[in-house]
Parts: C-alpha cells; sequence; structure tokens
C-alpha cells in the first residue's frame, strides 16, 4: 500500500529553523522524484523545491534558494526538507508528491501525495 506521510511541521519564530520529513512507503526513492509544495491560506500551492530519483538533482524556487535545502536517505525511504531563516510568509501547509523519475513542475503532474504538515512562522 502506497504512504505518503509528512512530519516535522509546528510553530517557529521568525529566523528558527525546522526540518520536514517525508516517509513514504509502497514504492521506492530509487524509482520516484519527490517534491515538495505548499500552500498559504488564500493562496495558491507552490512548488517550493523537488529532488530526483536518478541522479539526486535538485530544484528549489527561486525565492527559497539558500535557506531550504532538500536531501533523501533512501534506506529510511524518507525525504528532509531543511528550513533555514524562516520568515512569516513562509506559513503555509506544506505537503510533498512523489512521481516516477523526475521532478515535475506541476502538482497534478504526480502520482501520489501526502496529507500535509502546517508550518506556522509567528513571534
Amino acid at each position: 500500500q502506497v504512504q505518503v506521510v509528512e512530519s516535522g511541521g509546528g510553530l517557529v519564530q521568525p529566523g528558527g529553523s525546522l526540518r520536514l520529513s517525508c516517509a513514504v512507503s509502497g514504492f521506492s526513492l530509487d524509482d520516484y522524484a519527490i517534491a515538495w509544495f505548499r500552500q498559504a491560506p488564500g493562496k495558491e500551492r507552490e512548488g517550493v523545491s523537488c529532488i530526483s530519483s536518478s541522479d539526486g538533482s535538485t530544484r528549489y524556487a527561486d525565492s527559497l534558494k539558500g535557506r531550504f535545502t532538500i536531501s533523501r536517505d533512501n534506506a529510511k525511504n524518507t525525504v528532509y526538507l531543511q528550513m533555514n531563516s524562516l520568515k512569516p510568509e513562509d506559513t503555509a501547509v506544506y505537503y510533498c508528491a512523489a512521481g516516477v523519475l523526475t521532478c515535475r513542475r506541476l502538482w497534478d503532474e504526480y502520482d501520489y501525495w501526502g496529507q500535509g504538515t502546517q508550518v506556522t512562522v509567528s513571534a
């Protein structure tokens, strides 16, 4: 049975850090790219980052480069999103999505999706 489960969200002060986890089962990270998306209240869902299955290449939204880092541990079937220097505008529900082999741009182009984890950045 395929599962995609996010965890690690919470409340953090501006300037703080969080590490989100995306644990998958029912398929291998050797075969699937994993992307992180986020959706803030009243806004459209946006792509945050992605890591491919083939060569581990990574992509980031331009506005997030340098603050967020995506990584994976294939042995643990888990992908991480390290978020540093968090800002109030990073407040959103963060989702991960899995798609065969390569990163895609749109949410609907992925095959499996998680339920999301809330990140709130506030003093």
